[in-house]
């Protein structure tokens, strides 16, 4: 398995990761890279930034579901291809 894939999994298994942790455990070299990637592939990466006790701010990238105003947005961007050649209108 690629190292992004290895990465992907650890998403899909509910894993929050810092660009760190992406590359000591994965051997990423380039975690924004690697996030692009996936994300370019359709999936929903969202980084999270929280502080801890001390205060420090830490960033933790995450693999999660897109809202339905993030899905229509992609659809009006590419238009009726992304729905497919089978796709029919539908009234709300």
């Amino acid at each position: 398995m690629t190292k992004t894939n290895n990465l992907l999994e650890a998403f899909q298994n509910g894993e929050q990761l810092t660009a760190a942790q992406m590359t000591s455990r994965f051997g990423v070299k380039n975690p924004h890279e690697a996030v692009r990637q996936l994300r370019s592939a359709g999936y929903a990466i969202y980084l999270n930034k929280s502080k801890n006790s001390k205060g420090t701010v830490t960033s933790k990238y995450r693999l999660g579901n897109p809202t339905r105003a993030i899905v229509a947005a992609g659809i009006a961007a590419l238009g009726s291809a992304a729905l497919g050649p089978n796709a029919r209108k539908m009234s709300v």
